[in-house]
């Protein structure tokens, strides 16, 4: 008989942990009936779940002892500190203990632990991290954002494959969309790596529609924009920074005047409906792609209400089959004639 699905959840990552993550896991075990398993340091953990009643008996608790903290450098500690709540959650995976893996931890650590303890996909040359993008309650997968800051084009056409596995497996995307961000939308635009991955793109089997620009990120053209990690990384943080100041400045404009306060009560239903339409607890966490495992990571800043939608969204990645149909498309690396291999 086969059991149910449990993902592990990395209790001790986090800006916010473990109140919020352990919060989370008692609303998706309550909501969505989610079998958790809190892996972390157990007193604090069984401290958090008293506040919430009885515990469920789809909540266990598994002893890590160890904490890899923000700041650490990732690779040192992934391998030092194997008594830490994310190896403990990685190895669980890898030992069939728990089907995925969910932190909203160190984000290097998490990358650095998968790929040691669970290895890469067999043909993929580089896992991926992916930012999930909403936009008025539509979800663009981009990637990459930070793991690999040198890239060659191979990469690039890997990371289409796999995102485009991913939106058709667990968000129900046929044929999705993948576009090469750019400098232009010429097939005759931008930098060398530019230049061969969109003939391989070009090429490949996937849906590729051609170069995207920055200004078109937001709309409605792609379901997937690929690109190397430096780019990726910058592109997401200036768009978190320029939405946080944004929404700064219209809060401080709308208190500024006592008829403008008048007119922000009226207008705060639709202000509430946009917020939540590019709210990022929505989808909670992004896949680690390319890994031999799922992996998920959410945002260092993830509360309760991301931490569920993250445990949902890793569930519906095993119940799809996500994991098996990326281990039959894994390509054999792509490389030019006479190009050396690493």
């Amino acid at each position: 008989m086969q059991r149910d699905t449990i993902i592990a959840l990395d209790a001790m990552g986090g800006d916010h942990a473990p109140q919020e993550i352990v919060k989370g896991a008692v609303q998706a075990a309550r909501d969505l009936g989610i079998n958790v398993a809190l892996v972390g340091i157990p007193e604090r953990i069984i401290a958090e779940l008293a506040r919430y009643g009885p515990k469920s008996e789809l909540i266990s608790v598994v002893p890590a002892l160890e904490v890899i903290e923000m700041d650490e450098q990732p690779a040192q500690a992934a391998r030092h500190k194997k008594d830490s709540s994310m190896v403990v959650g990685l190895k669980m995976v890898k030992q069939g203990q728990a089907d995925a893996f969910v932190s909203a931890g160190n984000t290097g650590a998490v990358m650095a632990g998968a790929i040691m303890y669970l290895g890469r996909l067999k043909g993929i040359e580089r896992p991926s991290l992916v930012a999930l993008l909403p936009f008025a309650g539509r979800l663009t997968v981009f990637l990459d954002v930070g793991a690999n800051a040198d890239c060659k084009p191979s990469y690039l056409l890997q990371f289409g494959q796999m995102a485009s596995v991913y939106l058709e497996k667990v968000w129900n995307i046929p044929n999705p969309r993948v576009a090469l961000l750019n400098i232009g939308e010429e097939d005759s635009k931008g930098n060398q790596l530019s230049l061969e991955a969109y003939e391989l793109l070009k090429d490949s089997e996937l849906n590729f529609i051609g170069n995207i620009e920055g200004k078109d990120i937001a709309k409605d053209q792609a379901d997937v924009i690929v690109t190397d990690g430096f780019t990726g990384n910058v592109v997401v943080k200036t768009m978190e920074g320029v939405a946080d100041f944004i929404t700064g400045q219209l809060r401080q404009a709308m208190t500024s005047r006592w008829h403008y306060k008048l007119a922000a009560a009226v207008l705060l239903p639709a202000f509430n409906q946009l917020r939540r339409s590019m709210d990022y607890r929505e989808y909670g966490a992004g896949p680690l792609l390319g890994i031999n495992g799922l992996v998920f990571i959410g945002h260092g800043r993830s509360d309760a209400q991301a931490i569920v939608s993250a445990l949902r969204v890793a569930r519906e990645a095993v119940q799809s089959g996500m994991l098996e149909a990326m281990r039959e498309m894994a390509p054999a690396p792509t490389r030019k004639a006479g190009q050396d291999s690493e």
